[in-house]
């Protein structure tokens, strides 16, 4: 299954998307409202375990992709918090794209794409989405 807007390709994860994963995870800039950086192991980790939530679950984080732009721009799409807040349990839509590609309103159109398919398809009640105080990039796409 693959999601399909108007400027993008939301699919699987392909092996030839980790090695811009695990650049994009080492980016200071992209990281700035994550806790710390990641390493090639734990990038490659969360990419297994993107995979394992979308054979489990039906759902997960889409490596993106700009047709005729761009192979792997990064992700977007549905994802289930793993920790103890007022909201929880919860599915949160959320994003993570390589710096060269803000701006466009890629995040928007692939949060919108993915909340769809998570109404209709998956019959979701609510679809939360969470960043912190200083993100104001995130802020705007919400």
């Amino acid at each position: 299954m693959v999601l399909r807007t108007e400027r993008l390709l939301l699919r699987r994860w392909r092996a030839s998307d980790r090695d811009a994963y695990a650049a994009m995870n080492a980016d200071p800039v992209v990281m700035e409202h994550f806790a710390k950086l990641l390493s090639r192991a734990e990038s490659d980790d969360h990419v297994d375990r993107i995979e394992a939530r979308f054979r489990d679950e039906g759902y997960g984080l889409w490596a993106v992709e700009v047709p005729g732009v761009a192979e792997f721009i990064g992700f977007v799409g549905l994802w289930a918090p793993g920790f103890d807040a007022h909201f929880t349990p919860a599915v949160e839509v959320g994003w993570r794209l390589m710096p060269e590609h803000w701006g466009n309103g890629y995040a928007v159109e692939g949060a919108v794409a993915s909340m769809d398919d998570g109404f209709a398809r998956l019959e979701l009640d609510e679809i939360v989405s969470m960043t912190t105080p200083a993100n104001l990039r995130s802020q705007r796409v919400m």
